[in-house]
């Protein structure tokens, strides 16, 4: 299973703050499941996901709490946080 958070608007925009996925099979022996693999499928659930996550829209990740990048690969167990890149404070 993946972990997933949402933070800040983007828990507002999706309805919940975490839930949990079953690892999909995306990755190859050259290529890993990445970041950008996990909001494809995210916003192919349709709205409200496909909006929240759009293209468009600036996003921040972190996998396992350290900050990612699109590319960065993601396995089972993990934790994948999706945030707004400009929070208050």
């Amino acid at each position: 299973m993946i972990q997933l958070r949402y933070f800040a608007s983007l828990r507002e925009r999706v309805g919940t703050g975490a839930e949990a996925i079953p690892c999909p099979d995306f990755s190859t022996p050259d290529r890993p499941l990445t970041v950008a693999d996990l909001l494809l499928l995210l916003r192919q659930r349709g709205e409200p996901w496909n909006d929240a996550l759009g293209g468009d829209q600036p996003l921040l990740a972190a996998v396992n709490q350290a900050m990612a990048r699109l590319d960065t690969p993601v396995q089972d167990g993990d934790e994948v946080a999706f945030f707004p890149p400009v929070t208050g404070g």
